[in-house]
């Protein structure tokens, strides 16, 4: 399996507010660029859409190190997930998940991969979050300039 390293970020103005999302690759001495953004979220949202398009965009099963500065995405994904799904998508209090879609597509996208999660402080100067957080907050921008949702934007 191919080795990759990912750092994602997600990013609100407001909560709800316009949010974005940016995700950085690394592999074999190669880099990518992931963001997006939406028009109304919340961060969590963004958090979680962060992971799952950069998850997304590898084309083969990887060997992933995967590093969060959202403790949301990974105790969820590490400790509330299997709960969640034993329980029918409800919390330990009979409420729906929230933001059921999402963890759903990360669950999905998880599985094609063997992952090594990270978290890192934000905004405590680690290169690669700081990299994230600023394709993240581009991803606002780019929401803010057009007036409308952004898909996926990569660079190569």
């Amino acid at each position: 399996m191919d080795a990759v390293e990912i750092w994602s970020d997600g990013a609100c103005k407001g909560n709800p507010g316009v949010g974005g999302w940016g995700a950085l690759l690394r592999a074999g001495g190669h880099q990518r660029e992931l963001y997006g953004g939406e028009r109304v979220t919340t961060n969590n949202r963004m958090e979680l859409t962060a992971v799952i398009e950069a998850l997304r965009a590898l084309t083969k099963p990887c060997e992933v190190q995967l590093h969060v500065d959202s403790t949301y995405v990974m105790n969820g994904l590490n400790q509330w997930l299997p709960g969640w799904k034993r329980n029918g998508w409800k919390t330990s209090a009979k409420k729906p998940v929230k933001n059921e879609d999402l963890w759903r597509s990360l669950d999905e996208e998880v599985a094609r991969h063997t992952i090594t999660w990270v978290w890192v402080k934000g905004h405590s100067g680690d290169p690669g979050n700081e990299a994230a957080d600023q394709l993240a907050n581009r991803g606002v921008e780019e929401v803010r300039s057009r007036g409308t949702d952004v898909p996926v934007v990569a660079s190569a």
